[in-house]
């Protein structure tokens, strides 16, 4: 009978065990917002992400998306995430630039060479390192997905090379380079939320923003503006954050899950954005735009890569930006 007993109560112990090694005993449910409509890759990358992570946690984990600035802009969602009335988000790097100093390197105008170069850095020891410093801000950075590379649109004239820039009005991010850049460069950089550029645009307010041909594309910019120019003179990672005490109260199985499937969804986002570029020139051109694919980016090269970087050493030190050179 004891023997009987025994066994019994070591079945329930080892199914008992196994639920508890396998996540909480309760579906969780978070939110997780992004600014961008449902036909950006962003959005694509987010419903993907969030339907690997139901099928691995067997629905135990279900992320619902909130595209669109559903959930509020930029600056609003990161306070969400980090007062925890958001779980998860993902905005501009620039926009985290004023809570961690250091991100301030990733906007560095023509700091990466190619694609392969992103992807060592951002999925790298460099990207981890830079993530975890979000910690000690309630957030938990997961991956680096990405805007993009970006590059000039203008509703007044064509922008060949750097002199072309000058005086013109630009929506730029918050970003210290982005800003530094094009003052150097003579033109007056207005930050702002995103969601508030077309209707500057469209009211002349502004006359031109920096932004992937995809996010033009996706946001209709082509509606307000009529020229671009292919600088690519920045790239733009795209952080994916989450509540850090939210993520902290996951079972860590849970937790792997959800680190490994936005990092997945992190290669897919890049590629959708890499196949996508010639489809949306092609669409933006369809809808009158004037495409220069080939301007004189070594004039604005010279205007704006070494002093931007000499901003960012004098504040933080020559290591990082050395490291990140050193992983072409």
């Amino acid at each position: 009978m004891k023997s009987k007993l025994a066994g019994l109560v070591g079945i329930m112990l080892l199914g008992l065990s196994g639920t508890l090694a396998w996540g909480q005993a309760q579906p969780v449910k978070l939110r997780f917002g992004h600014a961008h409509p449902t036909s950006d890759s962003q959005h694509i990358a987010a419903v993907e992400f969030a339907r690997k992570v139901k099928e691995r946690t067997q629905g135990m984990v279900d992320i619902q998306v909130f595209p669109n600035n559903q959930l509020g802009n930029d600056a609003t969602m990161i306070a969400g995430v980090r007062g925890g009335t958001i779980d998860i988000e993902t905005s501009g790097n620039p926009f985290f630039t004023g809570i961690v100093a250091k991100l301030n390197v990733l906007d560095l105008p023509y700091l990466f060479e190619n694609n392969t170069h992103v992807a060592k850095v951002l999925d790298g020891p460099i990207g981890r390192s830079l993530l975890n410093e979000l910690e000690p801000f309630q957030m938990k950075g997961l991956a680096f997905w990405e805007v993009g590379y970006r590059s000039l649109a203008n509703s007044r004239r064509p922008v060949n090379n750097a002199e072309d820039i000058k005086g013109l009005k630009l929506r730029t991010t918050p970003n210290q380079a982005h800003i530094k850049a094009f003052q150097l460069l003579g033109a007056a950089p207005q930050p702002m939320p995103f969601a508030e550029v077309y209707a500057a645009l469209e009211s002349k307010a502004l006359d031109g923003h920096e932004n992937p041909p995809n996010v033009m594309l996706s946001t209709k910019m082509y509606e307000v503006q009529k020229y671009l120019s292919l600088t690519k003179h920045a790239y733009t990672g795209l952080i994916v954050v989450m509540n850090k005490k939210r993520f902290d109260t996951l079972a860590p199985e849970y937790q792997q899950v959800i680190l490994q499937e936005a990092a997945s969804a992190a290669v897919l986002q890049r590629d959708l954005n890499a196949k996508g570029e010639a489809a949306a020139l092609a669409e933006l051109r369809s809808h009158g735009m004037q495409i220069n694919e080939k301007p004189d980016v070594n004039s604005i090269r010279t205007v704006v890569r070494d002093e931007t970087r000499k901003m960012f050493i004098e504040k933080n030190g020559d290591e990082l930006i050395k490291s990140i050179d050193a992983a072409r």
